[in-house]
Parts: structure tokens; C-alpha cells; sequence
């Protein structure tokens, strides 16, 4: 499992084109951390921020959207992670679990873990409320592996086995799974009994070289 990522990925140009758009100096910026959030950043750091030599922490970045009258997601390159995507929406954990039906305590594990542990109902909410595609909600809940074996599975027996654990894996209706997973199994049988078949044409052909 890939650690989790302790700081957001923070797009440095992003914080420098709309510092610059608002004609702010990074000294008007760290002023305004300070009078408007109560955070001691020298000018310095923010211009190392915008040069991608340093990253802002959490707060830091949330402060600085303040700031530079923006959302937290415009300061950042692609989120990947569970942090990273609720960072984005520039909402906090407490909101975040509230939002998917769950105590902050838990959510905040399965966030630093870097593992979705959820029921069906609460991934559905956590797709929609982070406003997640189907890859970036695999990705962000650490769901590769599994998903991957599932679909292994799935496609080498009997496919009917796996459209409900498939379900659970992955916020979308079991009725919409099935035909997928039909599809699949039939597409892998077909190329095996492709491959069957040539090497059984192979032989022949070498047996009748021989």
C-alpha cells in the first residue's frame, strides 16, 4: 500500500499567477495570513511556495485561499488521495463525515490509512459528495488490488459469484455491474478459446511437418 501523501500537491504557478492576478506582493500575502488567520508566514516562504521549494501544510494552503480569494482546489494539481480530494472541495473532516454518515473518528482513520472502509450506502455518498469518477474513487480508497482480483476472478468462473462483492467495492448499481461483468467473462473465454485454438492449429501443423 502507497503511503499516504502528508501534505496536499500543491500547485506552486497556480498560487503565483493568482497572487500576481490580484496585484499582490508575497508581502501582502503574508500579511494577510497573519491579520486574517493568525499564521506566521514570512514573505520568503510564500515565494518559496511559489517557487515549489516548499509546500504549504493543510492549513496553510486553506489559509492561503483565503486569502488569494480562491478555492482550496485552485491551489492544487490533481488530487489522488482521499486528503487530497476533501482538501479540494475545501471542506474539513468533521463536514466530510457528517455529509457520508459517518463519526469523524472513523473517517479520519480510514483517511490516514489510506483505506475506504465503508458500506455501500456511505461509498455512494463519498463518490457524490467529493464529486469522484469511478477510477478517482478506486484510487483515492485504495481499492486497486481488490478490485483487480475480483475482476480476475470473475472473468476465469463464474461471474454471477462476484457482481454482488463488486457491488460493495464500488459505488455503482449491482444492475449496472452484471452486464459489465457478463461482458468481460465472455470477452476472456472467447480470447482463451481463440488461443486454444491456434496452438491446437500449431501442433497439427507441426505434426504434419514432421
Amino acid at each position: 500500500m502507497c503511503p499516504v501523501q502528508s501534505s496536499p500537491p500543491f500547485n506552486a504557478p497556480a498560487a503565483r499567477r493568482l497572487r500576481a492576478a490580484l496585484g499582490m506582493a508575497p508581502g501582502h500575502v503574508s500579511y494577510g495570513l497573519r491579520a486574517q488567520y493568525g499564521l506566521i508566514v514570512e514573505p520568503e516562504t510564500v515565494m518559496a511556495w511559489e517557487r515549489g521549494e516548499l509546500t504549504p501544510t493543510a492549513a496553510e494552503l486553506t489559509a492561503l485561499a483565503g486569502v488569494l480569494w480562491c478555492s482550496p482546489g485552485e491551489l492544487l494539481s490533481e488530487p489522488v488521495t482521499l486528503r487530497e480530494h476533501r482538501m479540494a472541495r475545501g471542506m474539513s473532516p468533521d463536514e466530510l463525515a457528517r455529509r457520508i454518515g459517518l463519526d469523524t473518528g472513523s473517517y479520519q482513520k480510514m483517511e490516514d490509512a489510506g483505506r475506504w472502509k465503508g458500506n455501500e450506502r456511505q461509498s455512494v455518498a463519498l463518490a457524490q459528495v467529493l464529486n469522484l469518477t469511478l477510477a478517482q474513487f478506486i484510487t483515492a480508497t485504495g481499492k486497486q488490488e481488490e478490485l483487480a482480483e475480483i475482476l480476475r476472478s470473475a472473468v476465469t468462473t463464474r461471474w454471477q459469484a462476484y457482481a454482488k462483492p463488486l457491488a460493495k467495492l464500488l459505488p455503482v448499481p449491482r444492475e449496472h455491474l452484471e452486464p459489465v461483468l457478463e461482458r468481460l467473462h465472455a470477452d476472456y473465454q472467447s480470447a482463451m478459446v481463440a488461443t486454444l485454438g491456434w496452438g491446437g492449429a500449431g501442433s497439427s501443423l507441426a505434426s504434419g511437418l514432421a
